[in-house]
């Protein structure tokens, strides 16, 4: 081309690359090396008709740093009144094990005090016994006191000794009488001693019996109130540690619902973290993949120019015909729900070179409806081809070109869901009509796209 190309116009939706023009190694006439850089990072890979990303998945939430500080700040304070809660159960365990040896003390000194009331008791029944036969004999010399003294009434209370014996009618009368008398003088001062030592023993008895009941009683009266109360603080402790124990309960809760809370949030932040490697890991992969047939498709034009150069065929076909776009296709040529998919998507990265497939003509190169930017490329063959959705593009209408020549880059403007190229064939030579499978008619110009059925 021995003509100079006017500079294009600014494209508003692009700053810093207005008026660029085609690089150097895409002129016609010239050996040049293809652009192997790629420009951009993979953003995403585009399903033009499925609208489906490589990771299907939703990100997980993602706790921020307050949330999980704020879990775990309680998290700690649950678990510090945990620890004094503890403190006052641990405390009132202990007081409630005093106040129970207390108190089974004092059951102990309540049946040691009814023991010894009951044996005082006995102690007293016996001394009653005794009591009861001291009365008796008591009873008894009293009573034969008695009959002396009536006796002696009757027999006179001057008759002397002497005068009874010779009263006496006979010898049996005068021994009997003797014989009463020495029982009298032998037996009298005993009976009068006899009565004084029961009325002594009765009193004893009486006093030590009733001495001992006294003191039993109110012995077990003491143990019995000291067994009250020990009971009494017993209870109270009891009550005292249940009320702590059920606090402890209450609080051990609530730390491991604050638990469960920050493993919650940890685990979400966690799971946010793979999720991010794994969708890094597979942008990575979908870069480096489309890198490589971005590579492969720059050698397979490179080769394509050389053999035209040399007056043979592009591409691996042999009518000059060279590879266009290089990546994944991921929506094909067909009808898509009501409505006609007029050409074919390749996901690349923005910025990976899209050539023309035979030498021909720019009829149209700019912004486009839909497509945001894109070529129109009349081919010596008849056929009009389209790129839509570029990034930038290197050529004017009325430039000639040549079959692997590039003339834009691979983008996502326009109504795009990912980086890739919208690649049409109109067989009849219409701009806008007449779209043929490109995929289809690619493959019988011996440009193998392998995909779509074509």
């Amino acid at each position: 081309m021995s003509h100079h190309r006017p500079f294009r116009p600014v494209n508003p939706t692009r700053t810093g690359r207005a008026g660029r023009r085609r690089p150097a190694a895409s002129r016609p006439g010239l050996r040049r090396p293809l652009r192997t850089a790629l420009v951009g990072a993979l953003a995403g890979v585009a399903f033009i008709g499925s609208g489906t990303p490589s990771l299907a998945a939703p990100a997980p939430p993602n706790p921020t740093d307050d949330q999980i500080g704020a879990a775990q700040t309680e998290q700690e304070a649950a678990a510090a009144e945990v620890g004094r809660i503890a403190g006052l159960v641990a405390a009132a365990e202990a007081e409630l094990e005093r106040v129970g040896i207390e108190a089974e003390a004092a059951g102990t000194d309540y049946m040691i005090a009814e023991e010894a009331l009951l044996q005082a008791q006995s102690v007293a029944e016996q001394m009653a016994a005794e009591l009861e036969a001291a009365a008796a004999a008591v009873s008894a010399a009293e009573a034969r006191i008695a009959q002396f003294s009536r006796d002696s009434y009757m027999n006179g209370s001057a008759a002397s000794t002497t005068a009874a014996l010779l009263d006496a009618e006979g010898p049996a009368e005068l021994i009997q009488r003797a014989a009463l008398l020495d029982y009298v003088a032998a037996n009298e001062v005993d009976v009068l001693d006899q009565l004084q030592v029961a009325k002594v023993v009765q009193a004893n008895a009486d006093s030590s019996a009733r001495a001992a009941r006294d003191e039993m009683a109110a012995a077990e009266e003491a143990a019995q109130d000291a067994k009250a109360r020990a009971d009494a603080q017993l209870a109270d402790q009891q009550r005292a540690y249940a009320e702590v124990a059920a606090q402890k309960a209450t609080l051990e809760a609530q730390l491991l619902a604050a638990q469960i809370k920050v493993l919650e949030l940890q685990g979400a932040r966690n799971a946010y973290q793979q999720w991010m490697a794994q969708k890094q890991a597979e942008e990575a992969a979908a870069a480096a993949a489309a890198e490589r047939s971005a590579r492969e498709a720059a050698e397979a034009a490179a080769a394509a120019r050389n053999d035209s150069s040399g007056g043979g065929s592009g591409g691996s076909g042999s009518s000059g015909y060279a590879t266009p776009f290089s990546g994944r296709v991921t929506s094909c040529f067909g009808a898509r729900w009501g409505t006609s998919h007029n050409g074919v998507d390749v996901a690349s990265p923005i910025g990976t070179p899209l050539y023309a497939p035979i030498s021909g003509t720019v009829k149209r190169a700019g912004t486009a409806t839909g497509f945001g930017l894109a070529v129109y490329l009349l081919g010596d063959d008849g056929a009009v081809y389209v790129y839509g959705h570029i990034n930038d593009y290197f050529v004017r209408p009325g430039d000639r070109v040549m079959a692997g020549e590039q003339i834009a880059e691979v983008g996502n403007r326009g109504n795009s869901t990912g980086p890739h190229v919208h690649f049409e064939v109109h067989p009849n030579g219409a701009m806008y009509s007449g779209a043929s499978n490109p995929v289809a008619w690619l493959n019988a110009r011996g440009i193998r796209v392998g995909a779509c059925g074509g």
